[in-house]
């Protein structure tokens, strides 16, 4: 059995959003072939993925110096729990899926908070004399993105995933993209049952 988590970077639901009527027809194509697997989600705008910031920063300082975590601030204390909490999770799954659309050219905000949970040194990779070196190896990723333009991948969101991902040790890394409907509207119907059918065949291999 396998553990997929899959990070919602999208306030709004299937109804109102091509990307999450994409994810929606994968997890259940996904399901329907690998019914024993567990499947965790994480919306992230319901979830409260603390960002990097000054309190969070000076817990890492005041750590690193040998201060207890009992001894931190209240605040500070709740923030690391729920950042590492984020990072734990990311750690115990076999499978990543990370839905999004393209806004101004890159992810959304609530997406980059998570990723700074996902690249945690000593963690998720490690510094050696060598340079970086990753410590996720063995994991999958798949990346749908909804966009208006048609980038093919060369985006600064796509690019940026792959990259991160890539940084941490995911090589086996997969994207469907949704892209060029607000271009050419009147092909709306075609790409998203384009979008559809490649969702669910990735349902049955990943």
């Amino acid at each position: 059995m396998s553990n997929l988590l899959v990070v919602k970077a999208h306030p709004l639901e299937k109804e109102n959003s091509r990307s999450m009527k994409v994810l929606d027809r994968f997890i259940t194509s996904y399901q329907a072939k690998n019914p024993k697997d567990t499947l965790n989600i994480v919306d992230l705008y319901k979830e409260n993925i603390p960002e990097i910031d000054e309190e969070i920063l000076l817990a890492w300082n005041q750590l690193g110096n040998g201060k207890d975590f009992a001894q931190l601030t209240e605040s500070q204390q709740a923030k690391l729990l729920l950042f590492n909490q984020s990072t734990e999770q990311f750690i115990a799954a076999n499978k990543i899926v990370i839905v999004n659309a393209l806004w101004n050219l890159t992810i959304p905000t609530r997406l980059k908070a998570w990723i700074d949970t996902i690249c945690v040194a000593g963690k998720t990779f490690r510094y050696t004399e060598n340079g970086p070196e990753a410590l996720t190896r063995g994991k999958k990723a798949l990346h749908i993105q909804s966009s208006g333009s048609i980038y093919e991948g060369k985006d600064f969101a796509s690019l940026y995933l792959e990259q991160i991902l890539t940084f941490i040790g995911i090589h086996n890394y997969e994207q469907l993209l949704i892209e060029g409907i607000d271009q050419t509207p009147e092909r709306e119907e075609e790409l998203m049952n384009k979008a559809f059918d490649a969702a669910e065949l990735l349902g049955t291999t990943f």
